[in-house]
């Protein structure tokens, strides 16, 4: 650099001596910039952007020395601050489709052709286009969405679990006709069960979403009081706005929590809230309980008192397990979905996670965006994320469901009355775990 200036080569001494000094590296970039080094003034503003994340200035350098367009002016601030746009990956890769590869490579399909649906397929839960509140006056104290855009199918893969949900509890509640024939009772709930961070809820919004019924999910903290009395009122309040809602699905969320067993507890105020439930639960089969359809979910049914599960109450269990491979890679593509990338196979990713659940799914994604940024933050070069960069993560991520299945294994061989746990059982044996 013996054409630099004496200006240039002093700031550089400078910059090098004091790296954290933002303003001072910014202005350093500026003079690069107006000498036309847009490579170092790139790199430059991206050692800034790692000191300062977020900060406009050097995002706005950032933008000018990599010869993008300019950015917009932000709305005026309005009553409520709105989500940013999202970026136009579509427009982006038309523009640059001669100098980079496409995002995804055609690599992975299901086997069966099946479509693998739009959802995550997860706890995480997408925003719906329809999703409000009920009537403030039918439920006051109560938030309960209306009926929501999720159906099944945007449920990503998991064709047992349709296919369970549609024999067990969707078809006779959709064919009144064909339940009166077949003399099909609509008692009883439903209860999901299996792995933590595998969807339980997206496939409760879902069912409620097949139904076109609104949706009340409750927790724990949402019953808990600490005056005596107050809890059991608060399940009795959640069961009549339900009424008021129907048809309308009542969402009981780690129901080990609500409803654990009454012979371990040591509070009574816990023991009247499952008494309570269990009194609620019985007059779901009314008349006056008619379009109320209950569903729950656990990661541990083995703690669950036994009273929930009896006839006419949560008399149906779903094993929901980890996502299989359609699932997975409509998971992948929804976290993918607006990072940048570069010719993914998505296909190779899903067999190199089996067992992930859609949480440790959405943790590689995270991992590899990550391990990306800090690659361009030293180089100064944007770089995409790759399949490489997805797999190495994947080897670094033990999958959570790896820990629940160990505790599972010995309800399902040692503790299975009445052949509670079959369906397990059965995974069991074809992973070849037991």
């Amino acid at each position: 650099m013996s054409d630099e200036s004496p200006l240039l080569r002093s700031l550089r001494a400078a910059v090098a001596a004091a790296p954290e000094d933002v303003p001072l590296r910014l202005h350093f970039a500026e003079l690069l910039l107006a000498e036309g080094h847009h490579d170092e003034a790139v790199g430059q503003a991206a050692a800034a952007l790692q000191h300062a994340p977020g900060d406009p200035a050097a995002r706005d350098l950032m933008v000018r020395a990599m010869g993008l367009p300019a950015q917009p002016p932000p709305p005026a601030p309005a009553d409520s601050p709105a989500d940013p746009p999202a970026f136009d990956w579509a427009a982006a890769e038309q523009e640059v489709a001669d100098l980079v590869g496409p995002r995804f490579t055609d690599g992975g399909h299901d086997d069966d052709g099946e479509d693998t649906g739009t959802g995550t397929g997860t706890g995480l839960e997408v925003p719906l286009a329809s999703e409000g509140f009920g009537d403030p006056g039918d439920a006051a104290a109560w938030d309960v969405d209306a009926p929501g855009a999720v159906r099944l199918a945007d449920v990503g893969g998991m064709r047992e679990v349709k296919e369970r949900l549609e024999a067990a509890f969707l078809a006779p509640m959709r064919n009144p006709e064909l339940r009166r024939l077949y003399g099909k009772s609509l008692r009883g709930g439903l209860l999901l069960y299996g792995p933590p961070g595998c969807g339980k809820t997206f496939i409760a919004r879902a069912v409620a979403g097949e139904l076109g019924a609104s949706f009340l999910s409750v927790s724990l903290a949402d019953i808990l009081d600490m005056y005596i009395g107050t809890s059991e009122r608060n399940v009795h309040d959640i069961f009549e706005t339900a009424r008021r809602q129907a048809p309308c699905v009542v969402f009981l969320d780690e129901l080990d929590a609500l409803g654990a067993k009454r012979s371990r507890m040591h509070h009574s105020g816990l023991r009247n809230v499952v008494n309570q439930l269990l009194t609620e639960l019985d007059g779901v089969d009314g008349d006056r309980n008619e379009g109320v359809f209950v569903l729950a979910a656990t990661n541990v049914p083995w703690d669950v008192d036994l009273a929930l599960r009896r006839p006419g109450r949560l008399d149906r269990t779903l094993l929901v397990l980890p996502p299989d491979a359609p699932a997975r890679e409509a998971i992948l593509r929804y976290h993918l979905r607006e990072r940048p990338i570069e010719s993914v196979d998505l296909g190779k990713i899903a067999k190199a996670t089996e067992d992930f659940s859609g949480a440790d799914l959405a943790h590689v994604c995270e991992s590899a965006a990550e391990g990306a940024l800090l690659d361009s933050a030293r180089t100064g070069t944007i770089r995409m994320i790759t399949t490489k960069d997805l797999l190495q993560a994947a080897r670094q991520i033990k999958p959570s469901s790896e820990s629940w299945f160990a505790s599972a294994r010995n309800v399902a061989m040692f503790a299975n009355d009445g052949g509670m746990y079959d369906d397990l059982l059965t995974h069991l044996k074809k992973k070849r775990k037991l």
